[in-house]
């Protein structure tokens, strides 16, 4: 009998269409992608001329949040992505390397993921791969990424750790990892300084066009991927508003997503993004600001 059940269920979830399959059967968010843009408020991106992918494509399809901001007077750029992967500056208004500006806790999100067993993988746009990347090389900016910054992750700046070197890969390795359907749960996503919407480069010198042209070639194998329509979610911010605090962007993308242009009003920081990811994977405890802000919940019709 219950060998004829386990065929029935089998049947079943083949005659289902794509779109139940996951959300009917029990299923939830299993693989995530972090990708971190730069330094614009929303009203410069929603409706801009300059971002045509990200009005017409993406936003139509995704949800997204009206009330999103970078943490109060958080600035420059480094301190927003600590805030991403610890809930806490530890008290840094810079953009110091790590060298000046390294951490010995081991309370952050990756330290807390790989002791659970969970994947995890940073893509950074413009290293090499053969060493961890512990200063800038133009377009790549230290201060980008968050990860070396923790001296259980860079083996206390060691330039030679096999921990860094596997866990922190240059970003033209996603196309290959997701064709391969190998990719980490946790994938953090790193533009390099041209495509971030930084920096003014050739041939474009537009920043938002640089940076929405980048998402218009690299976000769609994410979304084609295996690993993204059998249970993935996107997120795509910026590290921190222009002027002030915000709002800044949050898009969000998933089989599991309200979706069709869905726009929250809730207020949001980048602790809402933190707590959301450790409730995905299960993972305490919630870290510095992720205990105080709201998860990111309202932007999905099942979560987590």
């Amino acid at each position: 009998m219950r060998h004829k059940r386990v065929i029935w269920f089998a049947l079943l979830a083949m005659l289902l269409p794509p779109s139940m399959s996951s959300a009917q059967t029990g299923s939830h968010i299993r693989t995530v992608w972090l990708i971190i843009l730069e330094n614009r408020n929303w009203p410069e991106i929603k409706g801009s001329k300059d971002a045509p992918y990200i009005n017409h494509t993406l936003l139509p399809m995704a949800s997204y949040a009206e009330q999103y901001f970078n943490p109060p007077g958080m600035h420059p750029s480094l301190p927003n992505y600590l805030w991403l992967e610890a809930g806490t500056n530890f008290g840094i208004l810079d953009d110091d390397p790590p060298r000046v500006r390294s951490q010995s806790t081991r309370q952050h999100l990756v330290t807390l993921l790989n002791r659970q067993g969970i994947p995890w993988k940073a893509y950074q746009e413009a290293i090499s791969g053969r060493r961890c990347p512990l200063a800038d090389s133009y377009p790549y900016g230290v201060r980008h990424n968050p990860f070396v910054y923790f001296d259980d992750v860079s083996g206390n700046r060691n330039p030679r750790s096999r921990y860094c070197i596997a866990h922190i890969r240059p970003f033209k390795e996603l196309a290959r990892d997701l064709k391969a359907d190998h990719v980490a749960q946790y994938n953090f996503i790193t533009p390099d300084v041209c495509n971030d919407m930084h920096d003014r480069c050739r041939p474009i010198r537009n920043e938002i066009a640089q940076g929405d042209r980048w998402l218009a070639r690299n976000l769609p194998p994410i979304l084609r991927s295996k690993a993204y329509r059998e249970g993935g979610a996107v997120f795509i911010t910026w590290d921190e508003a222009a002027l002030a605090d915000g709002p800044i962007g949050m898009i969000v993308l998933s089989p599991f997503a309200k979706g069709k242009g869905y726009a929250s009003s809730l207020h949001y920081t980048h602790g809402s993004t933190l707590r959301t990811i450790q409730e995905i994977f299960g993972v305490t405890p919630l870290l510095g600001d992720a205990n105080r802000q709201l998860d990111l919940g309202d932007l999905f019709s099942t979560f987590p």
